[in-house]
């Protein structure tokens, strides 16, 4: 099943000016790898500098290392990641501080 990307609703619509964690591992997530990076972009667009978000991904496209740091690199020259850990459910947690 296709979903439209503009029929998901955003991640977020503020900007988060403390950590937090943004969940990437809904079913609409776990069916579309270029919907996760978007959001995860996003995401990261929508933390104020100073704190972190927590991508929480999919467990369904495996460790986030094979198809999400290349993303983030390209998207930002100012951000670090670093992978936390694979949640009990099975998606993965990167932590971006931006």
């Amino acid at each position: 099943m296709t979903v439209s990307h503009d029929e998901v609703e955003p991640i977020t619509e503020s900007v988060h000016d403390n950590s937090w964690s943004a969940n990437l591992e809904k079913p609409h997530h776990g069916d579309d790898r270029a919907l996760v990076r978007e959001q995860a972009i996003e995401a990261v667009e929508h933390t104020a500098p100073g704190n972190h978000v927590n991508l929480v991904t999919h467990g369904d496209h495996g460790h986030p290392e094979e198809y999400l740091y290349e993303t983030l690199a390209d998207a930002f020259d100012d951000v670090e990641y670093e992978y936390v850990e694979q949640c009990g459910c099975g998606g993965h947690v990167t932590r971006v501080h931006v």
